[in-house]
């Protein structure tokens, strides 16, 4: 019977801290969209209108090198001038990454349209995620796949097949 109260406190104990972290994170995108309404407080400039990734690295992170990095060159070949993408020596710019609560690297934020950070990843993020989060945050729709689902008939649909 001990041993299941045990458990019952250390998942208590897991559950308390995996919502803290999730209220801590809503709380810093919340503060950082504040900051954000002036793009000058953000530490760098973005173009209008266009979402962002912002992206801090070191250069002795390897799965920065290694994962992160290729992940984010494919976003920028699929997107183009679609996506900005900001990259961010942490161990320079450590200003710049105090004022926005990166303990971490990899660490990339969403940013919207508006210029609004919309969500954080801490760790390594791989490019079919960082392109949900897209959709999702940013509003930003993968034009191919769009054009995938342009070509799926409707049920009782036929395909219809055209030949020159």
């Amino acid at each position: 019977m001990e041993i299941l109260i045990r458990l019952g406190i250390a998942a208590l104990i897991v559950a308390a801290g995996i919502a803290l972290y999730h209220v801590s994170t809503k709380l810093r995108l919340l503060l950082l969209g504040r900051r954000a309404k002036n793009t000058a407080s953000l530490g760098f400039e973005l173009r209008a209108s266009v979402p962002a990734i912002l992206y801090f690295t070191t250069p002795d992170c390897a799965p920065c090198r290694t994962v992160q990095g290729p992940a984010l060159e494919e976003l920028r070949a699929q997107f183009g001038a679609r996506l900005q993408i900001v990259q961010v020596d942490a161990s320079q710019r450590t200003d710049l990454a105090n004022a926005w609560g990166v303990l971490s690297v990899p660490t990339t934020f969403i940013i919207d349209a508006q210029g609004l950070p919309r969500h954080v990843n801490n760790g390594v993020m791989l490019a079919p995620r960082l392109r949900q989060q897209l959709r999702e945050f940013a509003g930003l729709t993968d034009v191919v796949a769009e054009n995938r689902k342009a070509k799926i008939p409707k049920k009782g649909e036929a395909f219809r097949v055209e030949r020159g």
